[in-house]
C-alpha cells in the first residue's frame, strides 16, 4: 500500500480492521446519500490484487454482513490464498508444456482428414 493511500483512507474513513494477509479495511465517516449507507473499503497490502481479500472480508465489503464474518477453525480449512494463475505456483496438470509436456499417448486410429480425398 502507498503511504498516500494510507493517508486518504485515514483522513476520510475509520479503520475497522486487518486481515491474516495485512490488507486494512476502512469504512467512510459520512453516509454517502446515493446508496444511503457507509462506503466500505479495503487498502491491500501487496500490489493490486484483490483476489487477496478473504471471503469473510469480502461480504463485510459488500455490504451483506454487518460485521466481518468469523472464521470457523476446522483442521481440513486451509487459510486464503490470492488467485495464483499466471504465476510460477499456478496449477498445471500432468502433460503441461511448463512441466515437461510429456502427454499420454493418444489412439492410433486416428486418421486426419484432407480436402478432396
Amino acid at each position: 500500500m502507498s503511504a498516500l493511500e494510507l493517508l486518504h483512507a485515514r483522513l476520510t474513513g475509520r479503520k475497522v480492521g486487518t486481515d491474516s494477509l495485512g490488507n486494512a479495511y476502512f469504512e467512510s465517516r459520512r453516509v454517502v446519500p446515493t446508496y444511503n449507507r457507509t462506503r466500505r473499503f479495503v487498502v491491500l497490502a501487496k500490489g493490486m490484487d484483490s483476489s487477496a481479500v478473504p471471503p469473510e472480508w469480502h461480504a463485510w465489503l459488500h455490504h451483506t454482513t454487518a460485521a466481518p464474518l468469523e472464521r470457523p477453525d476446522y483442521p481440513w480449512l486451509l487459510p486464503h490464498q490470492p488467485n495464483r494463475t499466471g504465476t510460477a505456483l499456478a496449477y498445471r496438470p500432468k502433460g503441461h508444456e511448463y512441466r515437461g509436456g510429456q502427454r499420454a499417448p493418444t489412439g492410433g486410429d486416428y486418421e486426419a482428414w484432407t480436402p478432396g480425398t
